[in-house]
């Protein structure tokens, strides 16, 4: 900063006009850098994405609204049709999630990206600063001694020319501390970005995580679902299979005891028919 005061010259008006006017425009194309990678995302278009994803898994209800599994009911019908709308889904669940994948690849270069630039607004952003801060230390410099020096010379001689000096050289000093508003304006929009960009990184972490648990636990706990109700549906025709067998087997076992009474009571009254 030092260094740099010595450079500003106050007579110079070229200089004053363009004094910080490069970090100026820095600022600005960078402005315009952040709004074009905000305007081109459509979060909204993966929020519906997510939205449909869920609308499918929610498509195959493997319970009835009173509770138990539908296909203890109607077991051959309801399991062909489970199965029908599972493959149905599963294509339509295969899609969204492939297109989420790809957004997500695109979110976390875009959140690496916003690190980028969050570091390049922190650089103008201090760039700024020093132009401020030698820019107020001249300008202090210049009133106290510069301009002081006119003043007493303008009242020493009397003369208009001294006078109209001292009033220039007023004049000049006017210039500068309204560029140095200019440049403390520009320096509020700086310091106001790098919020606005870790709010824009923020949202597009939240998008990612939400994607991540979706397609590595929303997606296999529904699959899991679909296999826990095939599952039981096997095993409840194993179930219905073995009460068959049971069935069966006490019927036989009726059935031979009713002979064996029958041909028992037959053999006696036979024997004794003489008696």
């Amino acid at each position: 900063v030092d260094d740099f005061v010595k450079q500003i010259d106050l007579n110079n008006s070229e200089l004053v006009l363009q004094y910080g006017a490069a970090a100026q425009t820095k600022m600005a194309n960078f402005s315009e850098t952040t709004l074009n990678s905000v305007r081109t995302k459509d979060l909204g278009e993966v929020g519906q994405l997510m939205t449909d994803l869920i609308n499918e898994l929610k498509s195959i209800d493997t319970e009835e609204e009173k509770g138990g599994f539908s296909f203890f009911r109607k077991a051959k019908d309801k399991v062909s049709n489970l199965k029908t709308k599972y493959e149905k889904a599963e294509t339509n669940v295969d899609h969204i999630t492939e297109v989420l994948e790809g957004h997500q690849i695109q979110l976390m270069k875009d959140i690496a990206l916003l690190d980028e630039m969050y570091e390049m607004n922190l650089n103008h952003f201090k760039e700024l600063s020093l132009y401020i801060i030698a820019g107020q230390k001249r300008l202090k410099q210049a009133r106290e001694v510069e301009l002081s020096e006119l003043i007493n010379k303008a009242q020493r001689s009397g003369l208009p020319e001294d006078s109209q000096a001292a009033n220039d050289y007023a004049s000049l000093c006017d210039r500068f501390e309204k560029k140095l508003h200019d440049l403390e304006l520009t320096r509020m929009v700086a310091l106001q970005m790098g919020p606005q960009i870790r709010l824009i990184q923020n949202n597009n972490i939240q998008m990612t995580e939400k994607i991540q648990s979706s397609i590595v636990n929303t997606i296999p706990l529904w699959k899991s679902q679909m296999v826990l109700a095939l599952g039981l549906d096997h095993s409840t025709k194993d179930m219905e299979a073995q009460r068959a067998v049971s069935d069966m087997t006490n019927q036989l076992l009726k059935k031979n005891a009713e002979k064996l009474k029958m041909g028992t009571l037959e053999n006696a009254t036979e024997s004794e028919r003489g008696i």
